[in-house]
């Protein structure tokens, strides 16, 4: 189908908007000490990247509800930044939170915790993890260091943690497993004490391109595209082989109107997908991806694979109420993404209900009051 050129940059400004917007918050608290006399103090330090990022914006935009609730001033530092030694403009907080590179080694996680706490003596210690899988990687090494730690989604069965898996995570273990890719075998301790220091937090929802969005209205409009299918397929071996099998379920579908391919920018992305009455958003690294909320604030139905072992918040995986699950081995993909096209009613009900869901998560001060044990509550 024809995109409007039109479209694409209106929704370029508009994307550049929410970008800047976020940069600025970023800078202003990283300038600034924190006010004389304040009462709780959060220190963010993290990293610049726009996942990462995703995770840190909320407590910029929900300040307000933070001061309110906790009497709470928020400042920010860079990682890197700390751990060339640069000392952030603000020191002495109750509480610091902390995001690390994916890869970091034992001296480099040490040396920023002890700057962090020799620059903030007495303060409450907490890592933001904002890696994509669910898995508790760094529980083991995290746990005689901090007093919280934040994850944007786990699995709801407590259980499968600490269990041996082929690969890294569970995702990692499911395709390995299936595909017959031999790669060793894995075990992450998790210490008994770790789980009353875990906190789940917001995933994607609370992007700064993505928040103001769902703050607004949903799109209305005319929507020719059947199915918006643009993901990569390269990879790890069983990364290429999952997403290859997702590519070959499209294949079956030859007289549906489905978008696919890569490497379209995000501006394009978008307005394809306010056209699309399905976006398909298989599994990447970790189950919760970008284009999850990316469907929903574009008024398309969600479709990926069963959901239901997340646990995240707010929970927007809630199966033929807020989005539409199939199989992990897309044996039921056809027949579901036939029945949902044929179904106008069913289509614009789960549409509404995502949308309406994570539209009035944002807007109360649900955020503010998940957080709450980082100030001590």
């Amino acid at each position: 189908m024809s995109i409007s050129a039109l479209e694409v940059q209106i929704n370029r400004i508009r994307l550049y908007a929410r970008r800047r917007r976020a940069e600025k918050a970023r800078a202003g608290a990283m300038d600034k000490p924190f006010d004389a006399g304040a009462g709780e103090t959060l220190l963010l330090v993290t990293q610049p990247e726009r996942i990462p990022q995703s995770q840190i914006y909320p407590f910029h935009h929900y300040a307000g509800d933070l001061k309110r609730l906790y009497g709470a001033q928020v400042r920010e530092a860079d990682t890197w930044a700390v751990l060339r030694g640069e000392e952030p403009a603000a020191k002495g907080a109750s509480t610091v939170a902390f995001q690390t590179p994916f890869d970091i080694g034992d001296d480099e996680l040490h040396k920023l915790v002890e700057t962090l706490r020799a620059q903030n003596p007495g303060a409450r210690i907490v890592c933001l993890d904002w890696f994509a899988p669910t898995d508790l990687r760094n529980a083991a090494r995290m746990d005689p260091l901090v007093d919280l730690y934040v994850k944007k989604h786990v699995l709801r069965d407590r259980s499968l943690y600490g269990q041996p898996t082929l690969g890294d995570t569970n995702l990692t273990d499911y395709y390995n497993r299936r595909y017959g890719i031999d790669e060793p075998e894995q075990c992450f301790e998790v210490p008994p004490g770790f789980w009353d220091k875990l906190v789940v937090g917001p995933s994607f929802a609370t992007a700064p391109n993505i928040l103001p969005a769902l703050m607004g209205r949903m799109p209305g409009g005319r929507r020719p595209i059947d199915m918006h299918a643009r993901f990569a397929v390269g990879g790890t071996p069983w990364y290429a082989g999952m997403r290859g099998e997702a590519e070959e379920a499209l294949n079956q579908l030859p007289d549906l109107n489905i978008v696919k391919g890569e490497g379209v920018p995000l501006p394009r992305f978008m307005v394809e997908m306010t056209s699309s009455k399905i976006g398909f958003s298989p599994f990447g690294y970790g189950e919760v991806c970008w284009r999850d909320y990316e469907s929903v604030m574009a008024g398309a139905l969600l479709l990926k694979q069963d959901m239901s072992h997340i646990e995240t918040a707010p929970d927007i995986f809630r199966p033929w109420e807020t989005y539409v699950p199939v199989a992990w081995d897309l044996s039921d993909f056809e027949a579901v993404t036939r029945q949902v096209l044929e179904d106008d009613a069913l289509r614009a009900r789960i549409t509404r209900n995502a949308f309406d869901l994570l539209h009035d998560w944002l807007h109360s001060d649900a955020f503010a009051r998940a957080m709450a044990p980082l100030f001590g509550r």
